[in-house]
């Protein structure tokens, strides 16, 4: 079986109108626990050739809103391996936000890399791929 310790996924994106979900273009919070599912799938075709199933999310914290026009950064890692179980650990960082508008309402396009990422959120989660679907067996 490959050695899971070195298995990471990393994808980042910019939330975009479509995710903003309240006021002031603020971002549902269910957003980053999407894109650590896909983080979550993507470690279990890399570690058992196969999908998966996530079964559990849990210790999930909110840390800092997320906006319309960020760019997050979620990263997952496996931290456990079980007979068919897949403990991972997750965390989605703010890369990159766009700057305030101007006084008189002018639109800028302006936005900023940020020097120290803010963590928006972290997570535990737990998948399963059942031992028939799971290809890269030693």
């Amino acid at each position: 079986m490959t050695n899971f310790t070195q298995i990471e996924s990393v994808i980042r994106l910019r939330m975009s109108a479509h995710d903003g979900h309240y006021a002031g273009g603020l971002v549902d919070g269910a957003r980053m626990l999407q894109l650590f599912g896909d983080v979550a799938t993507e470690l279990l075709i890399r570690l058992d050739g196969d999908e998966g199933l996530f079964r559990a999310c849990e210790n999930v914290e909110f840390l800092a809103p997320v906006f319309v026009g960020d760019y997050i950064e979620a990263v997952g890692k496996v931290t456990r391996v079980g007979r068919t179980s897949r403990t991972m650990e997750f965390e989605a960082r703010k890369v990159i936000r766009p700057l305030p508008v101007e006084k008189g309402g002018k639109a800028v396009s302006s936005a900023e890399v940020l020097e120290q990422p803010i963590v928006v959120c972290r997570a535990r989660g737990t998948c399963v791929t059942p031992l028939e679907l799971q290809k890269n067996k030693a």
